[in-house]
């Protein structure tokens, strides 16, 4: 019975040698943080200028990866959807970059658009080959809301880098009146 066992046990751990380690699990693919943008807005951004802003980073970020992942036809359906949108969030960066930058409204707003562009494709190239895979699925995010009122809290929700950080005006409760002064006698 011993002789038996004896020989169960080793031809069990000649098959183990034979057969290969298994493999060490596979690490979810977390694609890379936006980045703090370098650049400040000059002034206090309103309420649909903030909308605007989130609205031109999703805008950015789904064309670049329309650009990478070769879903130019998924980024043109999300544009015709959403044209309204778009262009009334375009209106609103224009009045924002006129209010904030005067004469050099159109060069200033024209650098937005490039550095934000830039700063999403160099996010994209640290994500390496996973970065279609992880960022794809935004397409289908976007076309499944109900309607395009709920655009600008998608937008706002998403880890979107941005080229600008823009802080909304606060209204600030205006100062407490002075007690009116009494003549001297």
């Amino acid at each position: 019975m011993r002789v038996l066992l004896a020989m169960f046990l080793a031809v069990g751990l000649v098959g183990c040698k034979d057969s290969p380690p298994p493999a060490p699990p596979v690490a979810a693919f977390v694609p890379p943080k936006p980045v703090p943008p370098a650049q400040n807005a000059p002034v206090c951004v309103r309420p649909p200028e903030k909308v605007a802003f989130d609205l031109s980073g999703l805008k950015s970020q789904l064309m670049v990866t329309a650009i990478s992942c070769k879903a130019e036809d998924k980024y043109n359906a999300f544009v015709n959807r959403f044209r309204p949108d778009l262009v009334s969030g375009e209106k609103s960066l224009t009045g924002f970059f006129g209010r904030a930058y005067g004469r050099r409204a159109q060069q200033e707003h024209d650098d937005y658009i490039t550095q934000l562009a830039n700063a999403q494709s160099q996010l994209g190239i640290k994500s390496g080959t996973a970065f279609c895979e992880a960022n794809l699925g935004m397409f289908d995010e976007v076309m499944a809301l109900k309607s395009s009122a709920e655009l600008p809290a998608f937008a706002a929700a998403k880890p979107i880098q941005q080229s600008m950080a823009v802080q909304e005006c606060t209204n600030a409760p205006a100062p407490a009146a002075k007690p009116a002064a009494t003549k001297k006698k």
